[in-house]
């Protein structure tokens, strides 16, 4: 009987944190704070001191995620531990897991199989305390500004227009909508309030972009948290709020260290969701790594219309990072998926099924190759039940559009079942043909910023919204905030905003439901749909499968 990935991983053995970051990438232990025996921080000091070169920066993105699932982070980490195998050393760049998946629907993020990052039960629970310090940062804004109001309203918040709603990490979907400050004069204002999940925070956004402790808190000061009776911006540094709040993140901010199944180095650190933020990790964890290794392996969220579109015109655009190569991941069963085939018949080969399911790996493709300018390959992660038939089919088409398809077998064989992967992602990252380019110009309008992702990397025809939302939009770019990215909350599961329309829908009608400012992250978020930025938990949530026994042993994740 095949072991878990939780059993995989529980049977791996691990090289003390402090010996494999001397060892692998020669930062002294002076450098770094150790969580326990197999976790550390590395202190930004050092990093800062330390010189480089900078390594090579590979991007690894997806087809639109599916029910049968396509193993991103599972392809990062074998990759990652195949180019060290084949001499490059290298560190994977991963974000940090939430809690809300871990015990909802989709499971934790360290990868599966033999290609995981570990210690997995420590890095999908709590870690290092990084979103605990996230979510206190965010709700002692929102406790502070509600302490404002009930002590004289000073700074003359308006009710209606406040903006910072609380956060915690966990689906939660009776945290929505709420009502905060009943019970009497005492305990302030009654108003509607609702809670976010922590990686939708703000917050979050900030502390995976900032580029330094005095960066981020100019970041934090700079929040929006409710306007006047005038609609005048009320900030986070108008509360005071900023310095207490870069407090709780001091030692968050530093990058945290683990190391893979193979004892390679893995730097794990920030995590917000691609649905529903920016889906990167944070840009000094890219950086750190760029300047540890010859190459670095990191993920973008979801698909690549939302992370990867979101990766450049975002977290490169603010950071200056450019990839000089791209994997997209992909399934056979994935693609009868988007082909129509339901989940139960996904084993049985069809070749039309995938002929039709193509469709949405050619356009993140596209996408990937025409709209960012950027060098991929295709991975696929390898099933028993794939066929030589369906493969050859898949090559055919992608031979078309001049891109390689490498079968990847790191799931069952770790390095060695990704070693063609890796041969073929140097050869592109050392061709020098990947020049980044953005969707959209900063000096293009929020409107047109949003038209242009809509069109050119949904294959949409047009957008709309509602007239009060058109004119907050304007109202935006009026008050000087054009020149920001949009980032677009949508489904992850279509190219639409309609999770069932599979394969690559064309011709329809991106509609903005809501606009939110994040002053702080310096970007708009676009609301598409009926994307949620607190999810609900399944009705099997995955906490079911869950336990602990006496000595401590944790069972059921993965």
């Amino acid at each position: 009987m095949a072991l878990s990935d939780i059993e995989i991983a529980q049977s791996a053995t691990l090289v003390p944190v402090l010996q494999m970051a001397h060892d692998r990438l020669g930062i002294p232990a002076e450098a770094l704070e150790p969580y326990g025996h197999y976790k550390a921080k590395i202190d930004l000091g050092w990093l800062d001191r330390h010189p480089g070169p900078l390594g090579k920066l590979i991007l690894v993105t997806a087809i639109s995620p599916t029910p049968a699932g396509e193993g991103k982070t599972t392809t990062t980490v074998g990759l990652g531990d195949a180019l060290n195998r084949i001499g490059k050393r290298t560190v994977i760049a991963l974000r940090e897991p939430s809690l809300g998946p871990v015990f909802g629907m989709k499971g934790g993020a360290a990868g599966g199989g033999y290609a995981q990052v570990v210690p997995m039960e420590d890095i999908n629970l709590h870690f290092t305390g990084d979103f605990n310090a996230i979510a206190l940062a965010h709700n002692l804004l929102a406790a502070l500004m509600d302490n404002h109001i009930h002590h004289g309203n000073a700074l003359g918040f308006d009710l209606r227009r406040i903006t910072w709603r609380r956060v915690m990490d966990m689906n939660d979907r009776a945290l929505r909508h709420t009502v905060v400050s009943l019970g009497g004069a005492a305990n302030g204002f009654p108003r509607e309030d609702g809670f976010d999940i922590v990686v939708a925070s703000e917050v979050m956004a900030i502390f995976c972009l900032a580029t330094s402790r005095r960066d981020l808190k100019e970041r934090l000061g700079n929040i929006i948290v409710g306007y006047t009776r005038e609609q005048s911006p009320i900030r986070a540094r108008d509360l005071q709020a900023q310095g207490a709040m870069a407090a709780l993140l001091k030692d968050a901010i530093k990058p945290n260290l683990v190391q893979t199944l193979e004892n390679n180095p893995a730097i794990i650190h920030g995590g917000p969701f691609a649905n529903i933020a920016h889906g990167c990790n944070t840009v000094t964890a890219t950086r750190a790594a760029l300047k540890l290794g010859d190459y670095v392996v990191t993920e973008a969220g979801f698909g690549a219309d939302l992370g990867a579109e979101k990766f450049v015109d975002i977290k490169c655009r603010k950071s200056g990072l450019r990839p000089d190569a791209v994997v997209i991941v992909a399934t056979l069963r994935a693609l009868k998926h988007h082909g129509g085939v339901a989940a139960r018949d996904l084993n049985t080969p069809d070749l039309a099924a995938l002929a039709r399911g193509m469709a949405n790996l050619e356009r993140h493709v596209e996408n990937v190759q025409k709209r960012y300018g950027l060098a991929c390959v295709v991975s696929i992660n390898h099933f028993t039940s794939d066929t030589q038939e369906e493969l050859d089919l898949l090559r055919a088409r992608m031979d078309a559009l001049g891109v390689p398809v490498v079968v990847a077998r790191h799931w069952a064989d770790g390095s060695r079942g990704a070693e063609e992967l890796a041969h073929i992602v140097v050869r592109l990252a050392e061709s020098g043909t990947s020049n980044m380019q953005f969707v959209y110009a900063d000096e293009d309008s929020l409107w047109d910023k949003m038209k242009a992702i809509a069109t050119r990397v949904y294959g949409a025809a047009d957008i709309g919204a509602e007239a009060t939302v058109r004119a907050k939009i304007e109202k935006l770019q009026a008050d000087g905030y054009g020149h920001y990215p949009v980032c677009v909350a949508k489904t992850q599961y279509s190219f639409s905003t309609d999770p069932k329309l599979r394969a690559a829908p064309s011709g329809h009608t991106v509609n903005v439901r809501e606009v939110r400012l994040a002053a702080g992250a310096e970007f708009v978020v676009m609301i598409c749909g009926d994307i949620m930025t607190m999810p609900g938990l399944p009705k099997d949530p995955a906490s079911a499968r869950i336990d602990v026994d006496d000595e401590g042993k944790i069972s059921g994740l993965f």
